[in-house]
């Protein structure tokens, strides 16, 4: 099982947040993210959807268990997004591109 209250704490401290901004970015307060600590409970799925989308990742990607955490920046996110609309030979030809960069 997916340790819920340290895989929040991991993301919070690579984007070098308190409490206080994890808050603020996911729109919930500040005193329901302490009570999890302090009570060690588990965030319902709903709380956790709004903690994922503060962070920018899915909750597939929040429950992964099989790399380390990844946190996109909003250039890599921007990058992702864009080459979606390519086709697949594009995006391979994209990505020698860029090697070559």
């Amino acid at each position: 099982m997916v340790p819920v209250l340290d895989r929040i704490t991991n993301y919070r401290n690579q984007k070098g947040w308190t409490e206080y901004q994890l808050a603020t970015k996911s729109g919930l307060t500040q005193s329901t993210i302490s009570s999890w600590y302090r009570k060690d409970l588990v965030p319902s799925i709903p709380s956790l959807e709004k903690i994922c989308n503060a962070f920018g990742i899915t909750l597939s990607q929040f429950f992964s268990e099989n790399e380390e955490p990844y946190v996109l920046t909003g250039t890599q996110r921007q990058l992702l997004e864009a080459s979606t609309a390519l086709t697949e030979e594009q995006q391979l030809a994209l990505i020698e591109f860029i090697k070559t960069l």
